[in-house]
C-alpha cells in the first residue's frame, strides 16, 4: 500500500475519504470522536498529503478497493467528503458488497452537469495558477467557504490548501479514471444504505446534487448541518458525529 494512512480506535471499520484541496487533516476533529466506537482508517488520497503524486491517471475507486484489500476488510462503512464523497459513491456503485453503509458529506457527483457559474469560477482559478496567493484569494472567495474562513479553522484550511497547491506541482497528470457510466446516470442503482449531510450555506450546484440524490437513491436519509458551509468537517464535527453515530446505530 503506497498511500499514507492512519488507523485510530477499534471496532467496526470506518474509512474516511477527504475533500479536494485538503488531506486527511480534513478529519482532524471527527476522528477522535468516531474512534471512540469504531476502527477509523483515514488516508491521504493519491496526490494529496503524504501520499505519492500521480504519474499516470489515477483511479481513486480502485485505490479505495486496494485499501480495503490491504487491511483484509470484507466490507466497511465508507464516509466521503466533497470529492471524497464522489469517490465513495462510485465505489458503492461498483462494489456494493464492500460497503456496509455510505455517508456522504456535501459530495461531488461524477458526470454531473456543472453550472456555467461554477465553471467560470474554476476557469478564473486556473487562469491565475501558479500564482498561489491569487489562487487562494479566488478559491476562498466562494460562498461555500465563508464560514470556515471567518472562524478559528481558517489557518488549518489555508495550510491544507497551500500544501495541496505545492503537491500539485509534482503531479505528472491532471487526468483521472472514473467508472463508466458515471454515477450521475445510475444513482437509482445505489442500493447501499446512505446518509447525506450538507450545510445550509452551500453553492447552488451542491444543492442540485442533493436533490438528485433525494429523488433517485432508494434508501437515503438527508440531514442539514445548520450554520455550516462546505467544510462542516472542520466547523461542525460534533453535529456530524451525532448524525453519523445515530445512522450507524439504526
Amino acid at each position: 500500500m503506497d498511500l499514507y494512512y492512519e488507523v485510530h480506535g477499534k471496532g467496526k471499520p470506518v474509512i474516511l475519504l477527504h475533500s479536494g484541496g485538503a488531506d486527511l487533516r480534513d478529519w482532524k476533529y471527527l476522528v477522535p470522536l468516531l474512534s471512540k466506537h469504531y476502527q477509523v482508517i483515514a488516508f491521504d488520497g493519491r496526490g494529496a498529503g503524504k501520499s505519492p503524486s500521480p504519474i499516470t491517471p489515477p483511479n481513486y475507486v480502485e485505490d479505495l478497493l486496494n485499501l480495503l484489500n490491504y487491511f483484509g476488510l470484507e466490507k466497511a462503512t465508507v464516509i466521503g467528503h466533497s470529492i471524497g464523497g464522489q469517490v465513495a459513491t462510485d465505489f458503492a456503485l461498483e462494489y456494493p458488497d464492500k460497503v456496509s453503509e455510505l455517508v456522504l458529506i456535501a459530495p461531488g457527483l461524477s458526470g454531473f452537469d456543472l453550472s456555467e457559474e461554477f465553471k467560470e469560477w474554476m476557469q478564473k482559478i486556473n487562469e491565475v495558477f501558479p500564482n498561489k496567493d491569487r489562487v487562494i484569494e479566488l478559491a476562498f472567495d466562494a460562498p461555500s467557504y465563508q464560514i470556515v474562513m471567518s472562524g478559528p479553522h481558517r489557518d488549518l484550511m489555508l495550510d491544507m490548501f497551500r500544501h495541496h497547491l505545492q503537491k500539485t506541482s509534482e503531479w505528472k497528470t491532471f487526468e483521472s479514471i472514473w467508472p463508466q457510466p458515471p454515477a450521475n446516470n445510475r444513482l437509482d442503482q445505489l442500493k447501499v444504505k446512505t446518509l447525506y449531510l450538507i450545510g445550509d450555506h452551500e453553492i447552488p450546484d451542491n444543492i442540485r446534487i442533493k436533490e438528485q440524490f433525494r429523488q433517485q437513491v432508494p434508501d437515503i436519509r438527508i440531514a442539514t448541518i445548520h450554520g455550516a458551509d462546505h467544510m462542516p468537517t472542520l466547523t461542525h464535527p460534533h453535529a456530524l458525529y451525532e448524525h453519523i453515530t445515530r445512522f450507524l446505530g439504526d
